[in-house]
């Protein structure tokens, strides 16, 4: 019997900003991968990954996570990383630019949607060119999404 070679990075976990999905309108999402420093890995893998303050800016070309939160490692030696630090993202110089464009029109900005490890291991970012959202699309987010769960509810009463 062949055995089979489970997957070990399926249990790392996924962190999703789920403010920015309320804030925004996201219009398009875009993978990027992170550079992260060894420390920075071990904890991201055990979930100490906080994307509520963070955002994105660009430093000349290169998009930056700046404001995202990823805890000391405990276990850490003398050495470890500063958990507030700017962290370069990995994107094709093409899209780089095209995102760059993009955020330089009015309203527009890129926001962490999504942090997690992809089947190969290496640690993604999915990242949302998004618009603001006013007061009043807040509150109709909010009716849609209580709505839906009535509609739900009285689905599971008839079943």
């Amino acid at each position: 019997m062949a055995h089979t070679q489970e997957n070990k990075y399926a249990k790392s976990p996924t962190i999703i900003n789920k403010k920015a999905r309320f804030n925004y309108e996201v219009l398009e999402t875009v993978e990027a991968g992170i550079i992260l420093l060894g420390t920075e890995v071990k904890s991201a893998r055990e979930g100490k990954v906080s994307l509520d303050e963070a955002y994105i800016r660009f430093i000349g070309e290169t998009p930056c996570l700046v404001g995202a939160n990823i805890a000391e490692y405990e276990k850490a030696s003398h050495t470890t990383h500063e958990p507030l630090r700017r962290r370069p993202l990995l994107l094709h110089k093409r899209e780089s630019r095209r995102l760059l464009t993009r955020v330089k029109e009015k309203g527009l900005t890129l926001v962490p949607l999504k942090f997690y490890f992809n089947a190969r291991g290496y640690a993604k970012l999915l990242v949302g060119l998004a618009r603001g959202k006013a007061l009043h699309d807040k509150r109709k987010s909010i009716r849609d999404r209580d709505m839906q769960r009535d509609m739900d509810r009285q689905m599971r009463k008839f079943r």
